[in-house]
Parts: structure tokens; C-alpha cells; sequence
């Protein structure tokens, strides 16, 4: 009984250490990677952050809108596309169709990868990867606050050209009723 025990007790603490070593085996790179995959999903789920998204996927990772679209239609968010547009960019060719389908197949396994193994495997290295994907998510945000500061300077403008209106000259407080003068509002009798 007590040797069962004893075999239970190093069983559980070998799982532990081995859970740990998996937590641990996510290198600093692979930790920040997914916090600025996730930064960036909420930058597109903020108003007219999805355009903006978009707009800097393809202006910085030499994307396509198609292309973009295409992996959206696979269900991955916007920062998983950075990183796979991102990976792939580093291939020879660019950010292809071909190269992002094998970015994607190495991740998807089998066995699933994590980016750091499939960054291993296709020889870039994921600090890289980190600082272009942090990259997009700034210059979005960027670009949604300077779009949100132009239009409040639009609407301002278009307020101050408008000609101002004008008020009805006031109503005296009296006025003449059965020819004699009487006063508005409440009533003073």
C-alpha cells in the first residue's frame, strides 16, 4: 500500500514537472507572440479597427486583401493571420498563397506545432515574427486614432462654415389684448 502511494505521489509530482516544463517549453518569444496576436484581434474589434487591420496587413506584410479574406474564410483571426503572413514573408517568394498554406500545415499538423517549432522548422526566428506582428497592431491603432481625430476636425469645420442661424427677435413681455396692454407669463394680477 505505501508503495503504491509513493509511486502515486512521484507520478503526480513527474506530471507536474512535466506540465511545468510544457508551460516553460513556451519560450519568452512564443509568450509575447500570443499577446500581441491577441492585442491585435481587439484592435479589429474596435470600431473601424477591422479596415484599419487590413489596411496594415497588407501595407506591412505585403499581403493581399484576397489573401487576408481567404484566411478569414478558415476562421482565424487577425492575429494569427499576421503570424502566419508574417512567417511566411520570410520564406523565399514572399507572403504567397503557397507559402502561407504551408505555414498553416505546419501548425495545423499533424502533430499541431507551436509557432515557435513551425518558426524552427522554416529557419526564421520568432522575435522577428513578434516585433512585425506588434508592429501592425501599433500602426492600426495609429491609424484608427488619426482617423477618429480627422473626422471630429471634419465635423467641427463643416459646424463652423455652416452659417448661423438666426434667432427669432425676442417677444416683448407684453402685448396688446382688447386694447389694453397685458403681461406674459404668469400671471401678475
Amino acid at each position: 500500500m505505501k508503495r503504491t502511494l509513493l509511486i502515486l505521489i512521484v507520478g503526480v509530482i513527474a506530471a507536474i514537472a512535466i506540465s511545468g516544463m510544457a508551460w516553460a517549453d513556451l519560450s519568452k518569444d512564443e509568450k509575447n507572440l500570443e499577446r500581441e496576436a491577441k492585442r491585435l484581434n481587439d484592435t479589429a474589434a474596435k470600431p473601424d479597427g477591422e479596415k484599419a487591420v487590413v489596411k496594415r496587413l497588407v501595407a506591412e506584410l505585403k499581403a493581399t486583401e484576397q489573401q487576408v479574406q481567404a484566411l478569414r474564410d478558415r476562421k482565424l483571426g487577425y492575429g494569427e493571420i499576421a503570424i502566419v503572413l508574417s512567417i511566411a514573408q520570410t520564406m523565399p517568394g514572399g507572403a504567397t498563397d503557397a507559402n502561407a498554406q504551408k505555414v498553416l500545415s505546419l501548425r495545423q499538423g499533424p502533430p499541431v506545432a507551436g509557432w515557435g517549432d513551425v518558426a524552427r522548422q522554416l529557419g526564421t526566428k520568432l522575435g522577428r515574427i513578434v516585433s512585425q506582428v506588434r508592429k501592425v497592431t501599433n500602426n492600426a491603432n495609429r491609424e484608427i486614432k488619426n482617423d477618429h481625430a480627422r473626422a471630429g476636425k471634419a465635423v467641427k469645420q463643416t459646424q463652423q462654415e455652416q452659417p448661423q442661424e438666426k434667432k427669432d427677435p425676442e417677444t416683448p413681455n407684453t402685448f396688446e389684448g382688447e386694447g389694453r396692454p397685458m403681461n406674459r407669463g404668469s400671471g401678475a394680477m
